[in-house]
């Protein structure tokens, strides 16, 4: 009697509405499948449209769509003698559902919706689907004729079911289901569902991965079970970027792990394992078998199929594997990375444009191209078609194949040092080392001719000339001259971006990459249409801490030395005028803040949820050995003036890679007015009654002590 099974689940780079792509992708990944003996095949959330459709799931096209992608399934010989679970969204009874379409030989076995939405941070399922709340309950789903020409059903099971087949149970979770209080996988563990599935589209956020990896392993020591989770990866068009690690685990114990980053499209993992280990481990388990007698029972769909086979005696069964976690600094090096390829291939363009100007943040995201450099060139090695096909497209040369990290991104990466009279020796030099290092094109001019010719045009018309602060003009003048500059900056890389390459004979453009880190933006550290303005920025949800952690790790495994001196130089933007050829403007000291207080002021604001007085007094704790009330009060306020005074600049961000659970984007992560009272009367009041009292009491404390 049969009794080992062989399962696969999957981590697809499908793209929302390439129904096309989407297609293949799916039908390889269930090919691969079944070469290697697996029964079932599980995908991502979604994944017949992809998951980041948005508000075109309004759309009726894209549940056409999706249907003819799922009779092009029904009807591939791919699919056969497999139990196939895709996702794609459903009309049922005029209700939009986000569903799991179960289909075995040509029949629809179940069609199972989602029944808790994501609906925080980035995701926004209840704008476009209903979860189903009849928990056990099925209705009949009266299947469109295109589907029931190839099935010929007329109707199938809609709801909360599992599937019996001839020698297992299994039951299906949809990705946040996996992260609620009560998750369907207990009660469905106590019927007697010995196999759970999580179809997921969760995206990447630096150290998350672990607290996937432990839900699934929780879940299954508590419950016993096999359980299969498969994700979406890569960028789906959007600023997230889907991680992959799909897994398979039983009792605890981890027996599949996929990547988290990689340019592969599709990743199929597979484990052989046997239902007796299950039974077994549950029968011991007296307070399990005890609730499992008590839970309510769940509408079983009747399977005539098995996912073992009857001699399988000599089949060798998974091993347990440990779990292997990236470090932040190498998240970083690998997630916005496999970004970037995404975004450079599907857009396709000829390569990156980066205004590099010496300091750590253009010198990390000049980094993170050599890093995507280093990953398109280890791909072909092993290997990779696509990667090598989508090379040589980005490239125009059909003939090419990429072997040097250095020379691929000599290929695809322009950088450009942008000089003013108030920049430094230092700063050129760091830019044109690292340069030298990575291998990039590098260009160096002066813009001073430019900024000129603009203040000549102010000086015409009003016939006034602003002078920097240095020079006895006053603080507005200084800004706006700073900002001349920054702006120019903009206009000169999209102009190179544009015309660089048709300089040089070649065809195509390039993509303009912003450096601006999470801290600057939620500060609002940046000229609003200046170098932060650009096509795409892969730092932009990354924190400056974090940044210099990675930059330190591209120093020692890719063997940069320029970084070195990149690291140890004090942050600037060199807008002001040098003193005595030295740079006189450091960032800290512009924004009077500190980069390390900056992140935890965006982690109480955002994560914890705090406004200023409640961030004063966590602070007032936090940081009682190092300042007094009254500094605290001082520091909480002053972030709140700026943040909120800038927090307009949020509305124009460059669309970044979310890395970063504090991120301020505006597009859809944090939503807050951009138009605020930045005195803050009421807040600031109820703070500095609080330092009052405390100096009140302070001061009687030490008469007392006299």
């Amino acid at each position: 009697m049969g009794r080992k099974v062989t399962v696969a689940t999957c981590a697809l780079n499908q793209w929302a509405l390439d129904f096309e792509g989407n297609l293949q992708r799916i039908l390889k990944s269930i090919e691969i499948a079944k070469h290697k003996g697996a029964r079932y095949r599980l995908g991502p959330e979604l994944e017949i449209c992809g998951y980041g459709c948005w508000d075109h799931y309004y759309e009726s096209d894209t549940l056409l769509h999706s249907l003819q992608v799922l009779a092009a399934l029904l009807e591939s010989p791919v699919t056969q003698d497999i139990i196939c679970d895709v996702g794609m969204p459903i009309m049922h009874r005029n209700v939009r559902y986000n569903c799991r379409v179960i289909f075995l030989n040509r029949k629809i076995l179940l069609i199972r919706p989602k029944m808790a939405l994501a609906n925080e941070g980035n995701y926004r399922e209840l704008r476009w689907f209903t979860p189903w709340s009849r928990s056990r309950q099925t209705e009949e789903y009266f299947l469109p004729r295109t589907i029931q020409d190839l099935t010929k059903q007329e109707t199938v099971p809609f709801g909360d079911a599992v599937l019996s087949t001839r020698d297992t149970c299994i039951g299906s979770e949809v990705c946040e289901e996996l992260w609620t209080p009560h998750s369907p996988h207990v009660d469905m563990g106590l019927d007697g569902v010995e196999i759970f599935t999580n179809a997921s589209g969760s995206h990447h956020v630096l150290r998350k991965a672990h607290a996937r990896v432990d839900l699934v392993t929780t879940a299954t020591t508590k419950n016993g079970g096999i359980y299969l989770l498969a994700n979406q990866k890569g960028c789906d068009g959007d600023r997230l970027y889907y991680d992959g690690c799909a897994l398979i685990a039983m009792n605890g114990s981890i027996f599949a792990q996929g990547s988290q980053f990689s340019l592969d499209d599709v990743e199929v993992l597979t484990a052989t394992l046997d239902l007796e280990d299950v039974r077994s481990y549950r029968a011991e388990t007296s307070s399990r078998n005890l609730a499992a007698s008590r839970v309510s029972p769940y509408p079983r769909v009747k399977v005539d199929f098995a996912l073992s086979c009857h001699e399988d005696l000599l089949e060798p069964l998974s091993e347990p594997v440990e779990w292997k976690y990236h470090s932040p600094a190498e998240e970083i090096s690998l997630g916005p990375a496999c970004w970037l390829w995404d975004f450079l291939r599907r857009s396709q363009q000829a390569g990156f444009f980066l205004p590099l100007s010496g300091g750590v943040d253009s010198g990390a995201t000049a980094c993170l191209v050599y890093s995507m450099c280093h990953q398109v060139c280890e791909a072909v090695k092993h290997g990779s078609q696509e990667v090598l096909a989508d090379v040589r497209t980005i490239v125009n040369q059909t003939s090419y194949t990429p072997q040097d990290p250095r020379e691929l991104c000599g290929r695809i990466l322009t950088t450009c040092y942008m000089a003013s009279e108030n920049s430094s020796q230092e700063t050129c030099n760091r830019a044109r080392d690292l340069a030298q290092q990575i291998g990039s094109h590098h260009i160096g001019l002066n813009i001073d001719p430019a900024v000129k010719a603009v203040l000549g045009i102010f000086s015409l018309v009003t016939g006034k000339s602003p002078a920097f602060a240095a020079y006895g003009g006053s603080s507005w003048e200084s800004l706006a001259l700073q900002n001349v500059q920054a702006r120019v900056r903009m206009v000169i890389a999209y102009l190179f971006a544009q015309l660089s390459l048709w300089s040089r004979g070649a065809p195509g453009r390039l993509l303009v990459l912003g450096s601006t880190n999470v801290d600057e933006s939620l500060l609002g550290y940046l000229t609003k249409y200046d170098c932060s303005s650009a096509d795409i920025n892969p730092i932009g949800g990354i924190s400056k801490t974090d940044l210099r952690a990675f930059v330190q790790l591209c120093m020692e495994r890719f063997q940069l030395p320029a970084l070195q001196s990149i690291l140890v130089a004090p942050a600037t933007a060199e807008l002001e005028p040098l003193a005595h050829r030295q740079v006189s403007q450091t960032d800290e000291e512009d924004m009077g803040v500190t980069y390390a207080e900056l992140s935890v002021y965006g982690r109480l604001r955002k994560i914890a949820k705090m406004g200023p007085y409640s961030m004063f007094c966590r602070l007032l704790y936090v940081w009682k050995d190092v300042c007094t009330p009254r500094q605290v009060a001082d520091k909480v306020k002053r972030f709140f003036s700026k943040y909120s005074t800038n927090r307009h600049k949020m509305t124009t961000l460059t669309p970044a890679y979310h890395a970063e659970s504090y991120s301020p984007d505006d597009n859809r992560f944090d939503l807050r007015p951009f138009l605020y009272n930045t005195r803050w009367p009421w807040q600031f009041r109820c703070i500095e009654t609080q330092v009052l009292q405390l100096e009140r009491r302070r001061h009687q404390d030490l008469d007392g002590v006299d």
